[in-house]
């Protein structure tokens, strides 16, 4: 699996639907102006560009050193640093908030993670994460065209909080408090099912990687069925997420 891809190629993969589950995400979490905010796997920046329109001051870091290099460019009064969360090379209690949109259920230890942004954020802050719904989230349509052909194909549903009640028991874990876990949504149209399918081959994340290791019969096969069950387009995917919130 590889997020060492280029900003431009995540955008079309999956920026379609993170931008507009960021701004539903911000509300919940309950950011607003002046907050001094670290972005957790900030990408190439979805996160970053909605908390700084509600006027919240942002650090931001991510393991993949494209998306850093992308994120000095677009945001270049914005601390953007290459890093993991398990190791945030922050002073403890920096900051108001730390989020995490997308990026729990790619974290190696979840639960260091989570204590590592509860140690920079001061006492009272807020730790908010979302993650996609394993059955309903954005990358449902394409799991389950999958399974039409690969029935006992691992798709991204095992991965950490993509169900109910997930992340709340990680960040229980981590030792936060007043836990609420909701969820949340992000409806996007497709305006034509090539716009739909072409980054899927980009290679990005599992489900690119599962598209590149095809061969090109299997791959044309995926491509023919996705296309039944979705049609030519329009078409609407309503991305649905889990989103949980906790105080220091």
């Amino acid at each position: 699996m590889s997020f060492v891809v280029s900003p431009k190629a995540y955008a079309r993969f999956m920026g379609r639907y993170a931008e507009p589950l960021a701004e539903v995400f911000v509300a919940f979490a309950r950011v607003g102006a002046r907050d001094q905010v670290l972005d957790v796997g900030c990408g190439p920046g979805a996160l970053t560009a909605q908390l700084l329109s509600v006027g919240a001051e942002v650090a931001a870091i991510d393991p993949s050193p494209p998306f850093i290099d992308a994120m000095r460019t677009r945001f270049a009064d914005t601390d953007a640093r290459l890093g993991t969360a398990e190791e945030l090379p922050y002073e403890t209690a920096s900051f108001d908030a730390a989020l995490a949109q997308l990026v729990v259920h790619f974290m190696t230890d979840p639960v260091v993670a989570l204590r590592q942004m509860a140690r920079v954020t001061r006492p009272g802050g807020v730790i908010a994460a979302c993650v996609w719904d394993g059955p309903t989230g954005a990358l449902a349509p394409f799991w389950d065209a999958v399974h039409v052909i690969d029935p006992g194909a691992q798709d991204e549903a095992l991965l950490s909080g993509a169900h109910r009640g997930h992340l709340t028991e990680l960040f229980d874990a981590a030792g936060l408090r007043d836990v609420d876990e909701v969820p949340i949504a992000a409806e996007v149209v497709h305006p034509t099912f090539e716009e739909w399918w072409e980054p899927y081959t980009y290679g990005v994340g599992p489900a690119g990687d599962y598209v590149q290791r095809l061969g090109d019969d299997r791959r044309a096969l995926l491509e023919t069925v996705a296309r039944d069950r979705l049609g030519s387009g329009p078409f609407t995917v309503i991305a649905t997420a889990w989103a949980v919130r906790g105080t220091v």
